[in-house]
């Protein structure tokens, strides 16, 4: 500690991205990994509020069989947890939250231009150019530049977790998760409030609108192959 009489000391920690961790506004920590000279966390958000304390509303109603405008009918940020499972759950707990495009941006009321962030202090939800700069860090020969779809077809290899939560079958290409990316499998849900593709696909918001028409950039990862993708939802 500083010798500093007379006044109050703060004494910042040293952090090492790739060894330190970092926390949320709630107290989850997460693990982070150092690719290229980009620092990401290696697991999911599961946090319930922006960074300066605003609440992020939960939205777990549906109902099988049953379609449901609650989701897909939102104009502001949401989270919700995979096939209504409550926050202790296994869905929870091995993938963290779900969060729509709304919360990704960081608009926490209805049409507003100022946005939040949910990420922890000092960290921020990936731009398309942030998803850019690591896709070709991983592959030097990704197209980032042309491409809407398939920016490469190696890369999701490299950045899917070896964990067992990612399904194994016929055509499954398993990742090796040499970039340190630690990608899992947390499926996504549908405009209609249902759920898919849990331990079979990833799906990454960024945080660019897509020509200003209510969708945002995303990547995608999948079990049957080892492609990233880059799309607007």
């Amino acid at each position: 500690m500083e010798n500093c009489p007379g006044v109050p000391c703060v004494v910042t920690p040293s952090f090492t991205c790739g060894t330190s961790t970092v926390a949320d506004i709630d107290g989850n920590t997460y693990n982070t990994v150092l690719i290229g000279t980009q620092c990401w966390t290696k697991e999911n958000l599961k946090v319930t509020k922006y960074n300066d304390m605003t609440a992020i509303p939960f939205n777990n109603s549906y109902t099988s069989g049953t379609v449901s405008t609650v989701w897909q009918g939102l104009t502001d940020g949401a989270y919700t947890i995979y096939d209504n499972e409550g926050s202790s759950g296994a869905n929870a707990t091995n993938y963290g939250f779900l969060y729509n495009g709304y919360a990704a941006l960081g608009i926490a009321t209805p049409g507003s231009t100022t946005y939040k962030n949910l990420c922890p202090t000092g960290y921020h939800v990936p731009t398309d150019s942030d998803w850019n700069k690591l896709v070709i860090f991983i592959d030097s020969g990704a197209d980032t530049i042309t491409s809407i779809t398939t920016q490469s077809l190696t890369a999701g290899t490299l950045m899917k977790s070896t964990s067992a939560l990612w399904n194994v079958g016929f055509g499954t290409i398993s990742g090796t998760n040499t970039s340190g990316f630690s990608a899992l499998p947390g499926g996504y849900r549908y405009s209609d409030g249902s759920f898919g593709y849990v331990r079979n696909d990833a799906f990454f918001w960024s945080a660019t609108e897509y020509a200003n028409v209510g969708t945002a950039w995303s990547r995608g990862l999948s079990l049957n192959n080892g492609g990233v993708y880059r799309s607007n939802n």
